[in-house]
């Protein structure tokens, strides 16, 4: 089991205040090909697996975000860490229907 839930929001700088979406869908494709257990949401993206790992994601996204032309990147992160193991769906299993 994973011990660690990491959720993080992007907000990319863009050159010539062109809109952000496609920097934010570059850095949902850096998630996407780590091959994390992930959920796309809203306003962020959450990520299950190892503390090290998901942190090394993250440090993946602004490097991608970076090369793709943004001069500067903010992510506004959660984490939630637990030795024992931590997962979204035991998390969230009482609210799903």
């Amino acid at each position: 089991m994973a011990n660690t839930l990491l959720s993080i929001q992007v907000i990319p700088k863009t050159p010539g205040n062109e809109d952000s979406i496609p920097y934010v869908d570059r850095a949902i494709e850096v998630i996407q090909q780590s091959g994390v257990k992930h959920e796309v949401h809203p306003l962020e993206t959450t990520m299950e697996g190892e503390l090290s790992e998901l942190l090394d994601i993250v440090k993946n996204m602004h490097e991608a975000l970076v090369a793709a032309g943004s001069p500067s990147v903010i992510s506004q992160i959660k984490i939630a860490h637990n030795p024992k193991g931590i997962s979204m769906d035991k998390l969230t299993e009482k609210y799903r229907p």
